[in-house]
């Protein structure tokens, strides 16, 4: 991770710890539960070439300011402190990356705020209309996503951190499908993050102070490309279907072999589906 620059930038009364590379057009990427920024090293190293990469991690994560209370971590909340970064870097409109809880603040960004917008990506995220949707309908997603119940229960955060971080390992690690997707280095710098006080608690926040996010966004008008890992334990395919009638323009590239973690698995599909979908 060379020639990146690392800054604190203060937004709405909180410091967020903020990856710069590259130079060029603007794209912001956002990480999802339980990452942070280093989430998107493969990415940043594949496009640092082409564009000027901002990567946050998002407020109450890993070395940002962790505000105590999950009223502090509401979508509007989450998506304004996006919004003024872009700001005060003076990135004008952009475009806008977000993997998994990434995505979600992403999709209510370019609903709500679209003039601030040029394209949007997602990757392994899922409109939250269409999961709330399938959560009732499919089987598959139902139990896909019990895990939703046990975050809201008092104390969840403490089972992450029983018998050595095993949850938070066999989640990110133990669910990639390219052998060695995750180095050894990059394992180190994970639990060096999830270590970080209140950031395992406040990623869990993001869920329980946004119970309802999937009744505050709706059709999304901005460019849209989707990179979904197909092979997805936690947000599965059946979640792309219908995902027209929610987003006006849309192309769906499908990483055949790839986990939730497609930036890990399928680092060269997501470089070179961005790259074309910015500058086709």
């Amino acid at each position: 991770m060379e020639s990146i620059e690392e800054k604190y930038i203060e937004v709405n009364g909180v410091m967020l710890h903020t990856i710069i590379a590259g130079s060029g057009e603007s794209l912001i990427l956002l990480h999802g539960f339980p990452d942070f920024w280093y989430g998107w090293n493969n990415v940043i190293e594949g496009l640092k070439e082409d564009f000027k990469l901002i990567v946050p991690d998002t407020r109450g994560i890993n070395l940002s300011d962790k505000p105590e209370g999950e009223e502090n971590y509401e979508i509007d909340i989450l998506a304004n402190d996006i919004i003024e970064l872009s700001k005060k870097l003076n990135l004008g409109k952009f475009t806008l990356v977000g993997h998994d809880w990434g995505g979600v603040i992403s999709y209510y960004i370019a609903y709500k705020y679209p003039e601030y917008i040029k394209k949007l990506i997602i990757c392994n995220s899922s409109h939250p209309a269409i999961h709330r949707e399938k959560m009732k309908t499919d089987d598959k997603q139902r139990r896909s996503g019990g895990y939703l119940a046990q975050l809201m229960k008092p104390g969840a955060e403490e089972s992450f951190f029983r018998n050595d971080m095993l949850a938070l390992k066999g989640s990110v690690f133990g669910t990639s499908r390219r052998k060695n997707a995750f180095t050894e280095e990059d394992k180190q710098k994970y639990i060096e993050s999830w270590s970080q006080p209140n950031s395992i608690l406040n990623g869990i926040n993001y869920y329980r102070a946004n119970k309802y996010v999937s009744k505050q966004i709706g059709s999304i008008e901005v460019p849209t490309l989707v990179i979904h890992g197909m092979k997805d334990n936690f947000i599965r395919p059946i979640t792309l279907e219908g995902l027209s009638d929610y987003v006006k323009d849309l192309k769906i590239v499908k990483a055949e072999k790839s986990s939730h973690w497609v930036m890990h698995d399928a680092p060269e599909i997501v470089c070179s589906s961005i790259r074309e979908f910015i500058n086709p």
